[in-house]
Order: C-alpha cells, then structure tokens, then sequence
C-alpha cells in the first residue's frame, strides 16, 4: 500500500470512530465521552493526564461535583473514624509550636475533606484559650466540598465576588469566621497560601496527585499508558505499552532504579519543592499522613466505590482514584540544600500511640455511657490496629534545617527515637 493509500485507510478508520463517538454521545457519560474522544483524536494518554481528568475536571470530576466521604460515599478517613484522631493531631501542633514560636500561626490544611479534621483542631484550640492565635487556610479545589467545610466551621462565609467580602488583593475564593472568631480562607492551590509562619497538615492528600506509571520490558523501560477499548458496551478503558521511550522515562526514571514497575508522581515533587521552600523562608512545620511506602512498593495504582476495590478504568468519575505515596522521594525533596529536617515516616499506630491517643481514649471512656464507649472504642481500633490502618498509613514530619540541634534537645512527639538518632 503506498502512502496516499495508507492516509486514505486512515482516514476511513478514523471516520469509523467518528460514527461510533456519535454512539457514545446518546449512551455514555459526559467524562467517558471526553475521554475517548481526545484518545482518539491524540493517541493513547498517561495515567497522570487520566488521573487529573477523572479526579479535577471542572463540571464532571469525582472531587469536583460531589460528596466523596462517609458511610453514603466511597471511603471514610481517620478524622471521620473517630474524634481522637483530629484531638491529638491538635495537641502535637500545639506542642511542637510552643517549642519554637509564641507568634500567631496560619494553620493550612491541605485537602480538608468535609472539615471534620479541623473542626477537631479548632475545638482543641479553643478548649486550650489559644482561638485568638491562628487563622485557617484551607487549600479545596471542590467547589461541593468546600460549601460542605464552611457550613460545619464557620458561623458566616460567602465568596470572594460577594460585596461584603470582597478582596481583590487576596487569592482566596471564600472566606469566613468560626463562632470563636477564628478568620478561615479557602484557595484552590496551595501556591496562593499567605507567605508567613504556617503549620501545614495534609491528610490523604498526596495519595490522589496523578502518577506516571513505567515497566521495565526486555527493550528497556516503556511507560503505561490508557487507551481506548474499540466495541465495548462499558464505559471501560485498557492499559497499553508505549512503543518507545516517552520523554517522562527520560526525565523521571533513576537510572539506578532495580524496580520492575514503579510509580512517579512529578506533582507531588514539585508541590513538596514548594513546601520545603515555604517553610525554609517562612518558618513553621508539616505534618503529613498518608498510605505510603519507602521505594519499595511498585504497583499501587487502584480505585475505590462504596467502599471496595474498583477497577480504576471502569465508568470514570464515579470512583476515587489513588497511589501510595513515595514518602522517600518527599524526604529527598525537602532535605535537599539543606532547607528542611524530616522524621518519619513512622506508622500511624506509633505515631498515634506515643502521641497519647491511650491516655485520651481512657479519659473520655470514663464519662461515655456503654452505648457511647464502644463506638469509641470501635473507632480507635480501626485507626489504629496493625490490621486496620494503623500500619498502612504512615506519619511523615517536615521542620526547617535551622531547628536541628533544637530538635535534638527537644524531641519532635511521636518521632522520639528518630530524632535522637539524627
């Protein structure tokens, strides 16, 4: 076949398609349908650029257009879980603060969910007199969500657009006041967060950021890419080999890498880039919590709906999508130049335990009734059982490189037998 053959079989191939996308117009979901077409337009996609359309898009993304947490949607977190999570998560914040500052703070949570986590935060400030030292900075790209968030924290919110509230020299979108005057802002990226003193927390944040995915094959390494399944009645997608080397091999692989499969998301190195540099010029400290691994793990790349494992390529936008974290590429990142300390990752069970989570739990079972004392109980065996989450989150800590001998002397909570190592 000669090369006006080959275009003119191409052509007939590609209209083909073009009558079977008309099919999908009248049968297939909004974000399928997307998709696909731009598949079938451009060639096969990465699972990163799947991940950030499945999970952001603006009118049809899963965090973007609905309420993704609790019992009525597809996985429940640790804040949600039990009110002992967010209670010691506020006493070490509070504790590591006292160690190095007496300024206000900013507290930023990246991807607050339905704000049950700082609503915990808030009412262990408040308990303690210290509501009139900090402001809350919420980093939510959802519009759902965010509504969500402001209901639970804030006695008055509005947007940014609205008369009362508008602020044309500030990146936040919404803004409000808790009922113990506490000032919250919400931002759609953490780039547009204040530059002063911060406590950053983020909690299964980093997990949903999108992944390149690599195999090592016998011509080399290839990267795993989406394709489009030809005569399907599921709205269902299929891995594929790139042929070649794509330009992310080139730029993201070690070539010390002994792995066969592994995981790389660029976005969480440039994100924890921007952090390290944050904190290093700004002051204050992080604390991350997150499934994760330390480079040893290969391919974690799954979904979940209502609850179960889901085959993330199947009917997108309807279930969460996630990757453990490389928490040794996050520690490489902030400690290099010297402009963090870190410590961790430790499991959430030992971080969860030296912290005082069993001192707290025995406290509040001896005011609970029986009905009261085994939800409790319940819920902190399920954040903190090895077989539960207690081992597969792991606890990660990020504090400026200038602080390391004080931190020697005063030991970061639940990190203790590391920091006197370092």
């Amino acid at each position: 076949m000669n090369r006006n053959g080959r275009q003119q079989y191409k052509h007939r191939i590609f209209v083909r398609r073009l009558c079977t996308l008309d099919y999908l117009d009248k049968n297939k979901s909004t974000l399928y349908r997307q998709l696909y077409a731009k598949i079938l337009a451009c060639g096969p996609i990465t699972v990163a650029d799947y991940m950030k359309e499945v999970l952001t898009h603006p009118t049809a993304g899963y965090y973007t257009t609905k309420d993704i947490l609790g019992q009525k949607g597809d996985f429940t977190t640790s804040p949600e879980i039990s009110q002992l999570f967010g209670e010691i998560i506020a006493i070490w914040i509070i504790n590591e603060w006292r160690k190095i500052s007496k300024e206000s703070i900013q507290l930023v949570e990246l991807g607050p969910g339905r704000g049950t986590l700082m609503n915990d935060i808030l009412r262990v400030f408040k308990k303690l007199n210290l509501s009139n030292k900090i402001s809350v900075h919420l980093v939510e790209i959802s519009p759902v969500l965010s509504a969500i968030q402001a209901k639970k924290l804030c006695a008055e919110s509005n947007d940014n657009n609205s008369d009362s509230f508008k602020d044309e020299e500030n990146a936040f979108y919404r803004r409000g006041i808790t009922k113990d005057g506490v000032k919250a802002y919400w931002y759609y990226s953490v780039y547009d967060v204040p530059r002063k003193f911060s406590i950053f927390v983020a909690h299964e944040f980093f997990d949903a950021l999108p992944i390149h995915k690599f195999q090592k094959t016998d011509k080399g390494w290839r990267e795993v890419l989406i394709d489009i399944i030809q005569d399907t009645k599921e709205e269902r997608f299929q891995y594929v080999l790139s042929r070649m080397p794509t330009p992310a091999c080139k730029v993201y692989l070690s070539p010390r890498e002994k792995r066969d499969h592994v995981e790389i998301s660029p976005q969480c190195s440039v994100m924890m880039d921007h952090l390290s540099q944050f904190l290093y010029e700004c002051g204050g400290f992080a604390l991350v919590i997150d499934y994760g691994h330390e480079r040893e793990k290969t391919d974690t790349f799954r979904a979940f709906c209502q609850h179960k494992l889901h085959d993330p390529l199947l009917k997108p936008g309807t279930a969460d999508l996630t990757a453990d974290v490389d928490f040794l590429s996050m520690k490489e990142v902030a400690e290099k130049d010297d402009r963090l300390i870190t410590f961790g990752p430790v499991t959430q069970r030992t971080f969860l335990q030296n912290t005082g989570i069993d001192l707290r739990l025995k406290i509040i079972l001896q005011n609970a009734t029986d009905t009261q004392k085994q939800h409790i109980q319940s819920g902190y065996h399920m954040i903190t059982d090895k077989d539960k989450m207690g081992d597969c989150f792991k606890v990660l800590s990020l504090f400026p490189f200038i602080l390391k001998d004080h931190l020697k002397k005063w030991p970061v909570a639940g990190f203790e037998d590391e920091t006197e190592a370092k």
